[in-house]
């Protein structure tokens, strides 16, 4: 008696258009009977601490200008999902594990805390994954390129200079 009443409750369910369909209207869309947002909406009872927020608004970069000047200013630079101490992916966490061991300066930005940082970031490299290392101002790849060049010691050629500046003003 219950698998019957099973299908028919399921038929009942997947008869209903918003239950399978997938339909995209004015920033949000529907599937599997869920409505999901791709916008915030402008709404007026919204407190202001509660919508997105760019970090950077107060130090007046733009984020392309912001991205510049990391890459420019730090010898290694990774844009990541978390901080180094407590990567929030295992690519991310690969990557900061591989960097670690050459002790060089690491500097990096969480992509998790703001998504206009993370599409700043894949529109200046012209890469769409992350983490993305930046060695001396040149895009390197992720952290499967960065492993292959520890593995191969290319990467201990390319951070050497690094390591011996930090030593030298250390």
């Amino acid at each position: 008696m219950s698998r019957p009443l099973s299908k028919l409750l399921f038929k009942g369910i997947s008869g209903f258009r918003a239950a399978r369909s997938s339909e995209i209207v004015s920033g949000s869309f529907y599937q599997n009977g869920m409505r999901y947002s791709t916008s915030v909406p402008n709404d007026t009872d919204t407190h202001d601490d509660f919508k997105p927020a760019n970090k950077f608004d107060g130090s007046g970069l733009s984020l392309k200008e912001l991205v510049e000047q990391d890459v420019k200013d730090n010898p290694v630079m990774l844009y990541m999902k978390g901080v180094p101490e407590v990567p929030q992916c295992g690519f991310s966490s690969l990557a900061v594990r591989v960097l670690k061991q050459y002790d060089v300066p690491l500097s990096a930005r969480n992509i998790l805390e703001d998504p206009e940082l993370k599409t700043a970031v894949k529109a200046f490299s012209h890469w769409p994954t992350f983490p993305q290392i930046f060695i001396k101002g040149e895009f390197i790849g992720g952290s499967d390129i960065i492993l292959n060049m520890h593995q191969s010691g290319e990467l201990k050629e390319k951070l050497k200079d690094i390591a011996v500046n930090q030593e030298k003003s250390a």
